[in-house]
């Protein structure tokens, strides 16, 4: 099943999800503005939408944005699991 389908169902086709619903969904450890920094640190690797150009514009991720996201998520961490899966042990 493809994710950004499962977006689209999830948030009933909302094109940009505002980043309070980001958080409170999937980066359930963070507040709002950690989550900010840490994307403008480079730590989170997710763009961050406005709506305008001013300061105190509505911000979301872009549904596609996100879906790709998860998806980087899921790719690194089959990676991980079958690196530590298929490595031969020694006893």
């Amino acid at each position: 099943m493809k994710t950004l389908f499962v977006l689209m169902a999830q948030y009933n086709g909302q094109v940009v999800i505002p980043l309070e619903r980001v958080c409170k969904d999937y980066f359930t450890h963070l507040t709002t503005n950690m989550f900010e920094r840490k994307v403008m640190a480079g730590l989170i690797k997710i763009p961050i939408t406005r709506m305008e150009a001013s300061q105190k514009s509505a911000k979301g991720v872009h549904i596609s944005d996100l879906s790709e996201y998860l998806d980087g998520q899921r790719a690194a961490a089959m990676k991980e699991s079958h690196q530590l899966n298929s490595t031969p042990r020694s006893s």
